[in-house]
C-alpha cells in the first residue's frame, strides 16, 4: 500500500482519484477498506480547497449560474411553478424556502450549503 498524505497538487490528486476508483467498492474487511477512507478524506480536503465558491450571497451565486447555464427567471419559475414567488426572491423581497433551496442547487449545481448561508432582503 502506497503511503498518502495531504494532496497539494494535480498530479498527487489524480493519483488519488484513480486509486480510489479502483478500491471504491471494497469491503469494510478488506485491508484497502482504511485507505479508500483516507483518500475519500484527501479527496474532499483538497477538492474543497481548490474548488471552493467565491464569497457572495446565495441570490447572486443564483444569478451567476443562471448566466452560466443561459437560464432565465421563466426558467426557475418553470421549474418551481410561481413565477411571482421566483421574481420576489431574485430582488431580495423573500427569502429562498427549503425546497427552492434543493430544486436550485440540482438544477444550477450550487452546492446547497451555499444557498442556505443569510442574506439581507429589501
Amino acid at each position: 500500500m502506497k503511503q498518502w498524505s495531504i494532496i497539494e497538487n494535480e498530479t498527487q490528486y489524480k493519483a488519488a482519484k484513480e486509486r480510489f476508483e479502483e478500491i471504491y467498492e471494497v469491503d469494510k474487511t478488506s485491508p484497502d477498506f482504511h485507505e479508500m477512507m483516507l483518500l475519500a478524506l484527501l479527496i474532499n480536503q483538497y477538492e474543497k480547497k481548490q474548488f471552493s465558491f467565491p464569497s457572495v450571497d446565495p441570490i447572486e451565486m443564483i444569478k451567476i449560474r443562471m448566466e452560466d447555464f443561459d437560464y432565465k427567471p421563466a426558467d426557475l419559475a418553470k421549474a418551481y411553478g410561481d413565477k411571482g414567488t421566483i421574481s420576489k426572491v431574485l430582488n431580495y423581497k423573500q427569502p429562498l424556502s427549503l425546497n427552492m433551496i434543493r430544486l436550485f442547487s440540482k438544477m444550477l449545481r450550487i452546492p446547497a450549503d451555499a444557498l442556505i448561508k443569510e442574506y439581507k432582503l429589501q
